[in-house]
């Protein structure tokens, strides 16, 4: 028996490209939630509020979540960054805003990113409490990733690539 197969897996240590993955993806998740804090001042659309709402939320709850588990095993965390003021959009020069649609795009960018990132966390983790928690991050963006698609779509925010009007026959 080694160390890795005894009692419970928060106890046994991390390895160091588990800490390294849990502390970069704690550090995105800040910048994360200052980002959208930033996007939610510029965002017109209601449905794209609340879905930047949400994602301050889930990012916050990661942060706090990876944050604990490093400090859990004597690892200090990434500083937080300051909380954005509110503005209200009337506020924001016109030629100096986020439009909608850039906003959503950067949104989805994102989120296929943290998809990326969280398969790779949960296929390198030998901790199970790590792979399961970066599972759990994984289907969060899938689920917000789907929504963020739905919006785009409905408000005609999406640009498709070239679609293949016309299939060929067999």
């Amino acid at each position: 028996m080694g160390i890795l197969n005894e009692g419970n897996p928060k106890d046994q240590p991390l390895h160091y490209g588990e800490i390294f993955h849990i502390w970069i993806y704690s550090a995105k998740k800040k910048t994360t939630i200052s980002t959208y804090q930033l996007y939610l001042s510029h965002a017109g659309d209601n449905d794209l509020k609340r879905l930047l709402n949400n994602l301050v939320k889930q990012a916050r709850q990661a942060a706090e979540e990876c944050d604990e588990l490093l400090v859990h095993n004597g690892i200090m965390p990434p500083p937080s960054l300051p909380e954005r003021p509110s503005v209200r959009l009337e506020e924001i020069p016109a030629g100096a805003r986020f439009s909608d649609v850039e906003i959503a795009v950067a949104v989805g960018e994102n989120l296929a990113a943290g998809l990326v990132a969280c398969s790779q966390i949960t296929g390198s983790s030998i901790r199970i409490d790590v792979g399961l928690l970066f599972s759990k991050y994984y289907a969060l963006h899938l689920a917000s990733s789907a929504v963020a698609l739905g919006i785009s779509k409905e408000k005609g925010w999406l640009v498709p690539p070239p679609l293949q009007i016309r299939r060929p026959e067999h």
